[in-house]
């Protein structure tokens, strides 16, 4: 357990350093990174599903796309989805979203909690409760604040649900699955890169970014390849409060490059980060009943 619990958080500290590594890839902007991250992220990934032996998942999810074609428009779908959460993540810090990404993933667990309430028919416990009832007050304020969230927080709380269902019905939530999306987004990410004005001459024109942008696929692959592990090793409810690191360090990343938490925004942060603590209370109050049991 002690090994997966230091991977999972290994994971989030590499997540949250690719968050904050965006911002010394200047001057590229953010769908040229994003495009990079996918060009540099993908054939590492083949590599380890081959070596982990998990290969087996893309030959089943290919008998079945050439059966059922219309599977594939499905898929399609879904790799947009996920597409557009990885770009965000790669935007953001350089356009000023920090905040608003990492409010995003701190909202996010509950927005699973309420999406298998209403999609699932699945009950509430009186922590969630606790904890949706918290989150509201949180959520409330900034739509008083602002008129509404910001829509990259939004693209988070509702895009990430909405992609995590739409896989289910596909079947094809496991790493398979997870290897066609990325893939499909291959095409994209190459003209994202050579439509930037710099292409692969970016290396000549500034030749230290021959040396920072292929350590972003080290570390992007590092970060998802941990995570993966770490879920194996781990039980789903200790893995899902571990879960709750990456937003904490998503939002010092934000702090240090120089977003601050105005006066008005901390009655939206508090009620959220205490809904957070709820759910974390109730995780490892499971915990302890599991441990008895066993």
């Amino acid at each position: 357990m002690s090994k997966g619990i230091a991977l999972s958080v290994t994971a989030s500290a590499l997540f949250a350093v690719m968050y904050y590594y965006t911002s010394l890839l200047a001057p590229l902007t953010g769908v040229e990174i994003f495009g990079w991250r996918m060009l540099l992220t993908m054939p590492c990934m083949t590599v380890f599903m081959w070596a982990a032996k998990e290969w087996g998942l893309v030959t089943r999810l290919a008998r079945r796309l050439i059966a059922t074609p219309r599977l594939l428009l499905g898929a399609m779908v879904s790799s947009l989805l996920m597409g557009l959460q990885l770009w965000l993540f790669m935007w953001a810090p350089l356009n000023g979203y920090s905040l608003d990404v990492s409010l995003g993933y701190f909202l996010l667990p509950l927005a699973m909690v309420l999406t298998g309430r209403i999609v699932y028919g699945e009950r509430l416990s009186r922590f969630q409760k606790i904890a949706v009832s918290f989150a509201t007050l949180g959520v409330l304020n900034e739509l008083y604040r602002m008129g509404g969230l910001s829509w990259a927080t939004l693209l988070v709380v509702v895009g990430y649900p909405i992609y995590f269902i739409l896989r289910k019905r596909l079947g094809t939530d496991n790493l398979g699955g997870l290897w066609l999306d990325m893939t499909l987004i291959l095409p994209l990410a190459l003209w994202f890169v050579l439509s930037g004005g710099q292409g692969f001459a970016v290396f000549d024109q500034q030749p230290w970014l021959s040396v920072l942008i292929p350590l972003l696929g080290v570390i992007s692959t590092s970060a998802l390849v941990t995570y993966i592990i770490a879920s194996r090793l781990l039980s789903f409810s200790l893995f899902g409060l571990l879960s709750y690191v990456e937003p904490v360090l998503l939002l010092g990343v934000a702090l240090l490059l120089g977003e601050s938490i105005q006066a008005g925004e901390w009655l939206t942060y508090i009620p959220i980060w205490m809904a957070v603590a709820v759910l974390v209370l109730e995780g490892f109050r499971h915990l302890m009943r599991q441990r008895r049991r066993s």
